[in-house]
């Protein structure tokens, strides 16, 4: 298999970081920061693999139906990080290389959860976050688990980070209709920012979702009951059109090119003007040049082409759709949860006589 393997000092990599952060950019050095965190990220592949297929074997004993994918940080997002928390250096972010396990509910989360916090192996976990239990304030909810790579057979991926996100069906769906709405409004909703017309509505049916699955709900909602969140749900939702726009954004990613060839990696583009994807398969031993070809393709959308990609690995292109829903435009699952809480709200004189 080829993989990349780390080429700088960690020192390098965090003054590389630094650079990317900055608003002062000298050409060379902007460029030069560029190729070591290309080659900082693409080192990560190998770990994420490693994980990939103790994760795949774990899941096969909890959920058949469970989606494994696996990606690499956008490098755009990694430079919003980085700017967005000026003390973070960059060798030590934790979430550059990830893996997701998406499962069917909370139960099946935990069991998975459990069975990897009690595991054997070298890797050190080096943190957890339960925000399932403890929901952020903007409405996701899942749970992720960082691990610090040690293997003896390969010790040049030693220190990096690995991050396991752990996620229901229905936490899937929310964080996906979150990133499909924040890339075509232009904001990062995903990461809590953006108007906050947009930002209440998702906390609101986050914690709708959370309710459906009897968890805790969304910091600020907690006392309202499955009612009162669904009439709020509707009045929000009637007042931004949020599933006119996410229909609308479904019906036209129809559009969908895929390269010819089999691959374990593909890199998905959506160019968010005309609606269009784009997937390119490689195979493993192809995996350089499609950390070369993702790289081009984030310039393009640095020099204000409309694209976003991402380099992913999650089996045939039927999970992949399913893994990544958003680079697809597929919010289906949300779509279809939130016209039950419109239906519940609806049957409420309070909503009624509202409207």
């Amino acid at each position: 298999m080829s993989f990349e393997k780390p080429c700088y000092s960690k020192k390098a990599v965090n003054r590389a970081g630094a650079i990317l952060a900055s608003a002062d950019i000298d050409f060379e050095k902007f460029t030069w920061a560029l190729d070591v965190l290309a080659n900082w990220r693409a080192s990560h592949s190998y770990p994420i693999n490693t994980f990939q297929a103790t994760l795949r074997k774990k899941l096969k004993g909890i959920d058949r139906t469970g989606i494994v994918a696996e990606r690499l940080k956008r490098t755009l997002s990694i430079i919003a990080k980085l700017e967005r928390y000026q003390s973070m250096e960059l060798a030590r972010m934790q979430d550059i290389g990830g893996l997701r396990a998406i499962v069917r509910g909370v139960a099946q989360v935990r069991m998975l959860e459990i069975l990897y916090r009690e595991a054997k192996f070298e890797h050190e976990l080096t943190n957890s976050k339960d925000y399932i239990s403890s929901p952020k304030p903007d409405g996701y909810r899942g749970v992720h688990l960082i691990y610090r790579y040690k293997n003896k057979r390969a010790p040049d991926y030693d220190g990096l980070h690995v991050e396991l996100q752990l996620r229901t069906k229905l936490q899937h769906a929310w964080a996906t209709a979150v990133e499909t709405m924040g890339t075509f409004l232009r904001q990062a909703l995903k990461s809590g920012l953006g108007d906050e017309e947009w930002r209440v509505f998702f906390e609101l049916t986050s914690a709708g979702f959370a309710k459906i699955e009897k968890c805790p709900a969304v910091p600020d909602y907690e006392t309202l009951s499955m009612p009162e969140i669904c009439i709020q749900v509707a009045e929000s939702e009637r007042k931004l059109r949020v599933l006119e726009k996410l229909r609308g954004f479904s019906v036209a990613a129809n559009r969908i090119t895929e390269g010819k060839g089999q691959g374990s990696y593909h890199l998905v583009m959506l160019n968010y003007d005309d609606k269009s994807v784009t997937i390119t398969p490689y195979s493993v031993s192809r995996l350089a040049q499609a950390n070369k070809d993702y790289a081009e393709v984030e310039l393009r959308a640095r020099n204000g082409e409309p694209v976003e990609a991402v380099l992913v690995s999650a089996g045939p292109i039927k999970a992949l759709k399913k893994a990544y829903p958003n680079y697809f435009l597929d919010t289906h699952d949300f779509i279809k949860q939130v016209r039950k809480m419109l239906a519940i709200a609806q049957d409420y004189p309070l909503f009624k006589s509202a409207f």
